[in-house]
């Protein structure tokens, strides 16, 4: 069979770049491609100097020329996108419909917040093992980090060292366990402290949200800071149509605020779906009962929001565990009971939105 450029660039639209997830040929990498009796000549412009991911692209190209040359000579020179060129493709990404319009109410990304009333009830922990639940059964999953002073996500899930790359003044989220990660953590120095005050907090919250490519999501999670504080506040102003998920331990005093968080939700507009108790009694190996934290403080949350308690997730050491390896336990023990259950979580999370019957579908 005759080698074509047609073939080639038909192999080359199977590269997909790893940030971006999109084929190299919609993203205008390929500046060009020619085809001589003994040589099949290609030209991959990168997005950026030092991009993180040239090693894979080319890998990838190297990879598709083999299959689709016909044991031709393949010459293949890696190079860097222009500023225009550069500029011409962000324009193009953000221009995408479907991406312009993704956090915005008639969007068909859902945006879910988990929330609570105090810190310490395991409320990032919830998100991530949630979100990465979510993603596992093959829906497209971001996830932001929105509790500035103590965000946690990062370690979470292996990324204390990720920096988002940035295609001038695009970032693009890191990616785990299929999931598109963004946090503040990710743009200080170890160890480096934050103090802001309001304004600041709400600025970067609108920039994750604006200047972000998360490209097309079914699920947008935020790690919200616990309590009614800026964050709380800003979320309700910039994505006032979230739904909300209320964190709580079994315990009475943990319980007796969390109910504020989903309160001051509601104040803005948002739909609170539930609540999760985490930290629940278990059952011991030799059959023990033990309830750390007592009992009945999701419910009594959950009754006084006059919403449903979602799941009640057992005190669990391997819980701890795998977040401190930056594995989500969905993903490093699914048959465990706490994996199960938040499990069982993310299925009603998946049928307890809205209809999308009557939006217009982003085809465009």
């Amino acid at each position: 069979m005759a080698i074509t450029v047609e073939t080639i660039n038909q192999a080359l639209s199977t590269v997909i770049d790893p940030e971006l997830r999109l084929p190299i040929t919609e993203l205008d990498m390929v500046d060009s491609v020619s085809v001589t009796d003994t040589s099949v000549n290609v030209s991959v412009l990168l997005t950026i100097v030092g991009c993180p991911a040239a090693a894979a692209i080319e890998r990838d190209v190297r990879e598709a020329l083999a299959s689709a040359s016909g044991g031709l000579d393949i010459r293949l020179s890696m190079g860097v996108m222009s500023p225009k060129r550069r500029e011409g493709l962000i324009t193009k990404l953000r221009s995408r419909s479907h991406t312009n319009r993704a956090f915005t109410p008639d969007s068909l990304t859902r945006v879910v917040a988990i929330t609570s009333g105090k810190g310490g009830v395991g409320k990032s922990s919830i998100t991530v093992n949630l979100a990465a639940a979510i993603a596992k059964r093959g829906f497209r999953v971001g996830v932001i980090d929105a509790d500035v002073f103590g965000f946690s996500i990062p370690g979470l899930v292996g990324l204390e060292e990720a920096t988002p790359t940035r295609i001038d003044s695009m970032i693009l989220p890191p990616i785990a366990f299929d999931m598109k990660i963004l946090s503040i953590g990710m743009f200080l120095e170890t160890d480096q402290a934050v103090a802001w005050r309001g304004p600041l907090l709400h600025r970067t919250l609108e920039q994750f949200l604006t200047e972000a490519y998360f490209g097309d999501l079914d699920f947008l999670f935020l790690d919200l800071p616990p309590g009614t504080g800026d964050i709380a506040i800003s979320v309700g102003q910039l994505l006032p149509h979230a739904e909300i998920l209320v964190v709580t331990t079994p315990q009475k005093s943990a319980a007796d605020v969390a109910w504020r968080s989903g309160d001051v939700a509601r104040q803005t507009g948002q739909k609170v779906l539930g609540v999760i108790e985490n930290m629940s009694p278990t059952t011991l190996a030799d059959g023990t009962p033990l309830d750390v934290f007592g009992c009945g403080g999701g419910q009594g949350a959950a009754s006084r929001l006059g919403v449903p308690l979602m799941g009640s997730v057992p005190l669990a050491s391997e819980l701890r565990i795998a977040g401190d390896a930056g594995v989500p336990l969905v993903v490093s023990d699914p048959s465990s009971p706490a994996a199960q259950e938040i499990a069982r979580v993310a299925d009603t999370v998946v049928l307890g939105g809205e209809s999308l019957a009557g939006k217009n579908l982003p085809l465009g």
